[in-house]
């Protein structure tokens, strides 16, 4: 309900539209903490793609005639912003979650397409290092990048000398640099394409999840008890930064600060910026 709470501050306020045209940041009002975002971190409504824009508007004409929301989180969660969406929005909301929970036992653990032997790689991988030693990095199955930012995070993970799990959704190898899997062999495990995420997070040698945060991943982290490295690309992920960092203070920022729906609307963060998050 953060997201839904600093949205609706957003266009409550007209915060936007009034802001002033050298000002690079904005602070949210009336919401419970301080929350301050970069004018990039926010889509700018005339540069959006129409048929996604037409989607959004039809999304919350259809949520403002409804009865309330069912949430995948819960209550200690999100106290503040429960009460918020409830006595000063005026909304209904029903917390269900953190549904994941489901998952923690059974097929999901080992793939639950079917990919079994991705799992047991993992978990044979991860039994031979030490307790939370390894960063887990994943940006979800909708999320892609350039080839020269795939190269600055493969660069920024081996710099930091942690052990690390990457699923990487980019198909090829043109980005990999030169020498780099002879030079993590042993330190870096890097799956192409789905990766069973539930059983990374839980095991013990994983420490630190680097995440873009989606909700589903974000609550996944939380029910692991990780610290989490904050990536957000576009959507509501750079509202969710904000609960991880300024309020629930369980995230630090790597860096990202432009909107963007397409890889090549993003500038490259680089390898520094990684390995010091």
């Amino acid at each position: 309900l953060f997201a839904r709470c600093a949205f609706d501050s957003i266009q409550r306020h007209k915060v936007i539209e009034n802001l002033q045209q050298e000002a690079e940041s904005f602070v949210l009002p009336d919401l419970p903490h301080h929350i301050e975002l970069l004018r990039s971190q926010v889509e700018d409504p005339i540069k959006s793609i129409p048929s996604v824009l037409e989607i959004f508007n039809q999304a919350q004409e259809v949520d403002s005639n409804s009865y309330g929301l069912v949430v995948n989180s819960f209550y200690e969660l999100e106290q503040d912003y429960v009460e918020h969406f409830r006595k000063v929005m005026g909304r209904k909301a029903w917390l269900i979650g953190p549904a994941t929970l489901c998952n923690q036992e059974g097929a999901d653990m080992f793939g639950w397409r079917g990919e079994t032997k991705v799992g047991e790689e993992c978990v044979k991988w991860l039994d031979g290092r030490k307790q939370g030693s390894v960063v887990y990095m994943c940006f979800g199955s909708i999320s892609a990048f350039t080839a020269a930012q795939l190269r600055e995070m493969a660069l920024g993970l081996e710099a930091s000398s942690h052990p690390f799990v990457w699923a990487v959704r980019n198909a090829g190898e043109d980005w990999i640099p030169e020498g780099y899997m002879q030079r993590i062999e042993g330190r870096g495990l890097l799956i192409n394409g789905w990766a069973p995420q539930q059983l990374i997070l839980n095991h013990a040698a994983v420490g630190g999840f680097i995440t873009h945060c989606g909700w589903n991943s974000c609550l996944a982290g939380i029910n692991a008890g990780l610290p989490m490295g904050t990536w957000p690309l576009f959507a509501e992920q750079f509202f969710k930064e904000r609960l991880l960092v300024d309020v629930l203070k369980i995230g630090v920022a790597v860096g990202s600060k432009v909107f963007g729906i397409t890889s090549e609307d993003r500038p490259v963060i680089k390898a520094a910026a990684l390995e010091a998050a």
